[in-house]
């Protein structure tokens, strides 16, 4: 694509990038066919394609944001499904992070959404004020019809997301470290991330659990929170890389006492994130090379479980499994195939869902700011994945699993908390009643011998 900055705008590092970006783009037109949000109205604007026609006349012109460029860039789910079709190698992801941030700065707002957009970013990254929220969600719900009558129809998606109940507290919440169960094969920094420590803080248990199991040594550093993802995706640039910089600082301290192998993330949209810290403070001299040795370290809990052999399951199931590869693992860190491997071998009958490639509408907060667009790619989602017939449904994303859960009608799991209930661990939050379906594996009987010296 042909570019038109002037010398001077390519002074600006942002700038610099987006012109890298842009060409490479050869209006090919291959990302409309896979993005989720063109194949549900057919509109330009809402493809990648459209979309950089927009945010180049944006950046080139030296404009503001216009209400056209953010209404339809804010439509945008950054599933990144358009990055694995690409055949240039268009790296959309940064590009449309750079135009977020510059419509933050630039953009007018209503003043719904700016108040909207400052409560999700003052609540959702911290574990203690989202417990709240999430109580406080109930005195909420008998409103919910008035809600979207009135126009508040974000505030009223925002209460029908949140769980009519808490569930308990995780048993390893940190900071601290969990020692494995036998000889330590490796050692690991574990993100005990925000929203899912909340919603749904097995997740976290089943992975330590199935770590130890492996010989992993797990720590939750002291200081590390949320990762950024969620602010970073609003625009909101200074909040999130304040995140990430903490988190870096937290990492650094830990990795100086003894090196570590790797930093697990068990949320995929965290995963993405962090696996992109080098490059989101490549610009920060104090922090530039620690980023990188963090998102060189980062992997998904399914990705680095990968490489250990955790043994013959000690249960056996026939329950068959839809399993839900979140745009954020499948596209965003390219992990397809590690989850489904990890799922057969343990026992499960795995099946694709159709159109696999197509968003949930989850998204971090689009299922909030987003709600009608959001609602429609969830209905598409649950019709493809009943086509699979299971008995219930995995997925790497805490964000896809609470999309999801309300009109699915089926349990859904992380697939770490399945991995875990097959190699010993407790019957994942919502199975309780598939638990008819799983037996556990006899022990081998005993030798001939082993009875003559009892």
């Amino acid at each position: 694509m042909q570019t038109n900055f002037t010398p001077e705008q390519l002074l600006n590092p942002d700038l610099k990038e987006v012109e890298r970006i842009l060409r490479k783009c050869v209006h090919c037109g291959f990302c409309t066919a896979v993005c989720s949000t063109y194949v549900l109205d057919g509109d330009e604007r809402d493809s990648p394609r459209g979309r950089i026609y927009l945010m180049k006349d944006m950046f080139e012109g030296s404009k503001d944001a216009s209400a056209s460029v953010q209404h339809h860039v804010d439509r945008c789910l950054s599933c990144l499904s358009c990055m694995t079709t690409c055949p240039s190698g268009v790296d959309y992801m940064h590009l449309v992070d750079i135009a977020r941030t510059h419509i933050e700065k630039t953009g007018k707002r209503p003043l719904k959404e700016r108040l909207l957009r400052q409560l999700l970013a003052f609540v959702v990254p911290y574990p203690d004020r989202f417990r709240l929220a999430v109580k406080l969600s109930a005195l909420g719900r008998p409103f919910v019809p008035v809600m979207k009558r009135v126009g508040l129809k974000e505030l009223a998606a925002m209460i029908e997301l949140a769980p009519s109940a808490l569930p308990k507290a995780p048993k390893y919440e940190g900071p601290g470290a969990a020692e494995p169960e036998s000889t330590r094969r490796a050692r690991v920094i574990m993100l005990a991330g925000c929203a899912q420590q909340v919603l749904r803080p097995s997740i976290n248990d089943a992975t330590i659990r199935l770590l130890a199991r492996a010989g992993v040594h797990v720590t939750v550093s002291a200081g590390a929170g949320c990762c950024g993802a969620l602010t970073h995706h609003m625009g909101k640039e200074h909040e999130a890389l304040d995140a990430v910089r903490r988190n870096v600082d937290a990492w650094s301290k830990e990795i100086a006492k003894e090196p570590i192998d790797a930093i697990i993330i068990n949320a995929s949209g965290c995963g993405t994130t962090v696996k992109d810290y080098g490059f989101m403070l490549r610009g920060d001299p104090a922090y530039a090379a620690r980023a990188a040795q963090i998102s060189a370290l980062a992997r998904d809990v399914t990705e680095f479980v990968s490489n250990y052999d955790l043994g013959a399951p000690k249960r056996w199931s026939s329950l068959r499994i839809a399993y839900h590869s979140a745009c954020s693992l499948q596209h965003g860190q390219r992990v397809t195939d590690e989850p489904k491997a990890l799922l057969k071998k343990a026992g499960f009958s795995v099946a694709d869902v159709p159109e696999g490639h197509i968003c949930c509408g989850s998204a971090g907060t689009y299922n909030i700011l987003q709600p009608e667009m959001a609602s429609r790619l969830k209905e598409r989602k649950i019709a493809n994945i009943k086509l699979a017939k299971p008995d219930l449904v995995a997925a790497g994303n805490i964000g896809c699993m609470t999309q999801l859960a309300g009109g699915l009608g089926l349990p859904i799991a992380h697939t770490v908390e399945l991995l875990d209930w097959a190699y010993g661990g407790p019957v994942p939050l919502g199975l309780e009643t598939l638990g008819k379906f799983v037996t556990d594996v006899p022990k081998p009987a005993r030798k001939l011998e082993d009875f003559l010296h009892a």
